[in-house]
């Protein structure tokens, strides 16, 4: 499919809703930009991209912990983060495209003697640039690779060549955010994996209890923290043509919205649920690209709640990007699942304790004689403890 010419993209945020188009181009994914046929623009809209913004608020050790995986032999490992990416990466309650986020992918990709299903964690950045793109500027390309269909994926270059290579990955994320439209308005809402507590409630593994040396086995270093959404996506690696710093970037995979998700859009992110879905999906020795594809299908495993209206500005980076809206907040009645109730009853009683970036220098106070020092914790984290994630998809 061809993109539409001319284009002038102003912001890699929004999408185009010129009815031109619209018309000509129903089933594109992505376009952020201004139209310069029409000159139509929605700059300050929320965003239409399935899926287009993102919540990854662990910390870099707690994200290697968070995202352990299972190799052939049944074993479960802690990945290693690639040389050098865990400083790339940044926590962020709203990241959007064109910005670095987490995937896990198989070590072979970096290292030609490591085993096939040996994993590593790496900083990709969000839209696809395909190998043999051109241009010395990345920026320059005049479509969005942000998503891919599912459907699609045997008939575009850009990620038919990729896929053929298995060049498969993981994006993880604590959840993605998705609108509804309501009539002039769009309301949005988090989408995530259902939380489990475990036998006890309010019962977490302390993290020096987690801790298990790189390759631990089923039994040791088992995360009892959020458990990440697991996406399926592809990535590509792009050289300028006059040389320089290899740029590693990655298209989250799309298929049809399953039931309990299709009120809010008819798209949702490709779901890997499961070690042994993640497994076969990065396992590109093993698992060809034709079978990998069956993978591919619409789950309703997630759950949700909706969130203020203050994350439709990408710039907005607070815990309130993700913080279950008050129902009598909202323009249009909907229903809220007992998970959101009970987290907004959590927020009455405490406020959540925000994450530091990494790059926030401040003093770091020594524990007093004795005792030892706990580590902070986000809000996702906070709400666990509180017992405030359903077990159940919402419906």
């Amino acid at each position: 499919m061809t993109t539409p010419d001319p284009w002038t993209c102003v912001n890699h945020v929004m999408r185009c809703e010129c009815p031109v188009h619209r018309l000509l181009y129903p089933n594109w994914e992505g376009g952020y930009c201004t139209c310069a046929r029409t000159g139509h623009s929605t700059k300050n809209a929320p965003t239409e991209i399935m899926c287009g913004r993102t919540a990854c608020t662990l910390a870099p050790d707690e994200l290697r912990r968070a995202s352990r995986y299972r190799d052939r032999s049944g074993q479960h490992r802690q990945p290693q983060w690639r040389d050098g990416d865990a400083d790339k990466y940044r926590p962020s309650y709203n990241k959007s495209p064109q910005s670095f986020s987490p995937v896990l992918l198989s070590s072979r990709h970096f290292k030609k003697e490591a085993a096939v299903d040996e994993c590593v964690l790496a900083t990709m950045r969000w839209g696809l640039v395909p190998a043999w793109f051109k241009e010395s500027d990345p920026s320059k390309m005049q479509y969005s690779t942000t998503n891919c269909r599912s459907e699609s994926l045997l008939e575009k270059k850009s990620y038919k060549d990729p896929l053929l290579k298995g060049q498969r990955c993981v994006i993880l994320a604590d959840g993605f955010y998705e609108w509804r439209r309501l009539q002039k308005d769009k309301q949005p809402f988090f989408i995530y994996f259902p939380q489990s507590q475990g036998e006890k409630q309010n019962e977490i593994k302390k993290e020096e209890e987690c801790e298990r040396e790189p390759g631990d086995t089923e039994d040791g270093g088992a995360w009892a923290g959020w458990r990440l959404l697991t996406m399926a996506g592809l990535f590509d690696c792009w050289t300028p043509p006059g040389g320089g710093e290899v740029l590693y970037t990655y298209t989250v995979i799309t298929v049809n919205a399953s039931p309990n998700l299709q009120s809010i859009h008819d798209r949702m992110p490709a779901i890997l649920d499961g070690d042994e879905e993640v497994r076969r999906w990065l396992d590109f020795g093993e698992v060809r690209s034709l079978e990998a594809l069956t993978l591919l299908q619409s789950k309703s495993c997630l759950t949700f709640h909706p969130v203020s209206s203050i994350v439709n500005n990408s710039r907005n980076n607070s815990p309130e990007c993700l913080q279950p809206l008050d129902p009598t907040a909202m323009k249009a009645p909907s229903q809220v699942s007992a998970s959101s109730k009970m987290m907004m009853s959590w927020l009455k009683n405490g406020s959540p304790v925000k994450r530091k970036a990494p790059d926030d220098a401040e003093p770091e106070e020594k524990p007093s004689p004795g005792k030892q020092k706990s580590k902070a914790v986000g809000p996702l984290q906070q709400w666990l403890l509180g017992n405030g994630a359903s077990k159940k998809p919402k419906t």
